[in-house]
């Protein structure tokens, strides 16, 4: 029963007047999102969507640390070892409910309070508001650990302005605090002494039209001077992005990289060098068909990629360096990027059976 207990209270709903609740409720494990706790929210959000007196729901995580830092690859790539179903329900049910988020009809608003990446950042990207504060920590650093940008990456990286959503993918380069709202990735900046009482006049409010979520959001925003008279953290560098990450190949952009020199264009190239060769390949280009297509056709193709990374080696081997053994010494295969076959890139990109494609 203890276990069941647990389970439960991994993420709690509740019903406060007109308004949806969600608490994601694992702090040791910075609320990370296992199948459980998508297979209790779908549903629940679902009814609200349907229920006329349902004005808006919010969605936060327990303690000061994180809101949520990703979903459980860990427990991806064990049952991937097996060939366990699970590793098709997990990717399947997860990106159903981010499409799910995306497709609201009712604001969503997410308080991104602390670590926001993958999982986290599929429960929050796609809704209506997203509330970032100073401990907000956003990165997408899949290609890290042999895999990509999910979540519907493909959809809203590539919307974020020039090349900074394909130099953040292919680089997991870590926003913080209000630059993650600066950068597009949150709707507002508040201070995490005011997220609570932010909560409170969301709750309080009878009957709200958008116009009055908008107003609160706002003056909150507007309220919160923390950081305001900082530049964006890549201001100095966006020119050097939008050019230097334009390039159509990978190999494109790490001769550019090479060209420039400069000190910020090497400790770049250094970092990708560290990255999966075969994720970043496979990462730019869902990126750049991503920019063409709508979340649902996204969240299919990315449905795709999922399962072909489930079936080859980086994956693995990158979550075993990084989150396992930690030794931080991933042994790609192949090493470096121009030994990666592009047929195999596209190979990711190609139709499963049909009993096993995503439908949304």
């Amino acid at each position: 029963m203890a276990s069941a207990a647990g389970e439960a209270d991994e993420v709690l709903m509740e019903r406060i007047n007109d308004k949806g609740l969600i608490t994601l409720n694992r702090p040791k494990a910075l609320n990370s999102l296992n199948l459980s706790m998508v297979r209790k929210i779908y549903p629940q959000v679902k009814l609200w969507e349907e229920d006329p007196s349902i004005s808006m729901v919010i969605i936060k995580g327990t303690g000061d640390k994180a809101f949520c830092a990703g979903g459980d690859v860990v427990a991806i790539t064990e049952a991937g070892k097996t060939c366990d179903p699970f590793t098709q329900h997990f990717f399947k049910e997860e990106y159903i409910l981010n499409n799910a988020i995306g497709t609201l009809q009712i604001p969503w608003i997410a308080l991104i309070d602390g670590v926001t990446m993958g999982g986290g950042v599929g429960l929050s990207v796609h809704g209506h508001y997203r509330v970032a504060t100073e401990r907000t920590l956003f990165a997408m650093p899949e290609t890290a650990i042999g895999l990509f940008p999910d979540v519907g990456g493909g959809y809203f990286l590539p919307r974020l302005g020039g090349k900074l959503g394909i130099y953040l993918a292919l680089s997991g380069f870590r926003l913080k605090g209000r630059d993650v709202q600066r950068a597009g990735v949150a709707t507002h900046f508040v201070e995490s002494s005011q997220i609570s009482l932010l909560e409170k006049d969301l709750l309080n409010l009878t009957s709200p039209k958008a116009k009055d979520i908008d107003d609160i959001l706002q003056k909150y925003h507007q309220q919160s001077s923390r950081d305001a008279d900082k530049e964006f953290v890549l201001k100095p560098h966006m020119n050097e992005i939008n050019r230097l990450f334009s390039g159509h190949r990978l190999e494109d952009i790490f001769a550019a990289l090479e060209r420039e020199g400069s000190e910020w264009a090497s400790k770049q190239l250094a970092t990708l060098k560290k990255m999966s060769p075969t994720s970043m390949k496979v990462t730019l280009l869902q990126l750049q068909r991503g920019a063409e297509l709508s979340l649902q056709d996204d969240l299919e193709m990315e449905y795709r990629l999922s399962q072909r990374f489930v079936e080859d080696k980086d994956f693995y081997e990158g979550v075993r360096a990084v989150l396992v053994e930690k030794d931080q010494k991933p042994k790609w295969n192949p090493p470096t990027i121009y030994e990666v076959d592009e047929e195999h890139v596209e190979h990711y990109f190609s139709p499963l059976p049909p009993e096993r494609e995503l439908h949304l």
